[in-house]
C-alpha cells in the first residue's frame, strides 16, 4: 500500500496567492520585532480561530523564517505579509526578498523518510531525521517549523516560483452556538 506524504511545492499559479481583499502589512528584517510584527497581524484575527496561540506561533514561523533565511536578518530588507481572516480561515502570504528556498526537493525526500520511520516504528533509523540541515543551518535550525506547519495549514501550504513566498490557508470548524432542539 503506497502511503500518502504532505509535500511542499511550488506553483505561481495556485489561488492561495491570490491577494484580493487581504489586508497587507511589511516590515523590516529586525529579528528582534518578529513577535511585534505577528501580534500586528493576529489582532485582526476573530477571537474564534485564535485556538490557544496555535495560529499566532505558527505565523511567527514563518515570518521568521523569512527574516532569518530569506533576509538574512538584514534591516534593510523587507518581509511583506498579505493576511485575511473570518471565522472559518485564515489565509496568510509571506514574502521575502531572499533568493528562495532552493532546498524544497531535500526537505521533501527528508521528511518522506521521516514519516517512513515513524510509520514503521524504525526509532534508530528515525534518528538520522530528527532535523533537516543544510548548508547555512545554524544550531536552532532543524526545519521542524516546516513539519508542523504542513500539518496545521491543511487549507495548503505552498511556495511560489522562486520560492521565496509561501501562502497558506487553515480552515476552521464553525462552531454552533445555541440550543439544540429535539
Amino acid at each position: 500500500m503506497e502511503e500518502q506524504y504532505k509535500l511542499l511545492r511550488s506553483d505561481d499559479n495556485d489561488p492561495l496567492f491570490d491577494t484580493t481583499n487581504m489586508l497587507y502589512k511589511e516590515f523590516p528584517s529586525d529579528f528582534r520585532q518578529i513577535r511585534y510584527f505577528t501580534l500586528l497581524i493576529v489582532q485582526s484575527a476573530p477571537l474564534e480561530i485564535k485556538e490557544i496561540n496555535l495560529l499566532e506561533q505558527q505565523i511567527s514561523e514563518v515570518i521568521k523564517n523569512a527574516v532569518k533565511h530569506g533576509n538574512g536578518c538584514d534591516i534593510n530588507k523587507k518581509v511583506r505579509v498579505w493576511y485575511s481572516f473570518s471565522p472559518s480561515h485564515a489565509h496568510i502570504i509571506v514574502k521575502d526578498e531572499g533568493e528562495g528556498f532552493k532546498d524544497l526537493e531535500k526537505w521533501n525526500e527528508f521528511n518522506k523518510k521521516r514519516i517512513e520511520c515513524l510509520q514503521s516504528h524504525n526509532f534508530e533509523e528515525l534518528a538520522n531525521y530528527v532535523s533537516f540541515r543544510t548548508k547555512k543551518s545554524d544550531d536552532q535550525d532543524g526545519g521542524n517549523a516546516l513539519f508542523a506547519a504542513l500539518e496545521y495549514w491543511d487549507g495548503g501550504y505552498v511556495y511560489n516560483g522562486k520560492r521565496n513566498g509561501v501562502a497558506m490557508l487553515k480552515r476552521f470548524q464553525k462552531k454552533h452556538h445555541g440550543v439544540a432542539v429535539e
